[in-house]
């Protein structure tokens, strides 16, 4: 299947997950591109006929648990514990609106 993947389209893959790869990179990527084709090329080989979807393969059950309060963490552990502060509050990247406020 390496045969089937140009450095073109390495690139375009890895543009498209936000990877920078050099040219010495394309051609162990491409062979891992064709494995992962290889191996869902197999999957869609398979008969699943019957079979449920599910959305996870272990058989788990989520806890739906009543949202109590419950102790409250002091101040100063938390701060002290924070990779930055400004006074008494975290301080953290600004998401909207322009630069950082740090």
């Amino acid at each position: 299947m390496t045969d089937t993947l140009d450095d073109a389209t390495v690139r375009k893959v890895a543009a498209l997950a936000r990877l920078r790869l050099e040219d010495t990179e394309i051609p162990p990527m491409r062979a891992q591109l064709a494995g992962i084709l290889e191996h869902v090329q197999h999957l869609e080989s398979l008969d699943v006929e019957g079979v449920e979807p599910m959305a996870h393969p272990l058989d788990l059950v989520n806890r739906f648990g009543e949202d109590e309060p419950g102790p409250v963490m002091p101040t100063e552990d938390l701060l002290r514990n924070a990779p930055a502060i400004r006074g008494p509050y975290l301080d953290v990247p600004r998401v909207l609106g322009g630069e950082s406020s740090g």
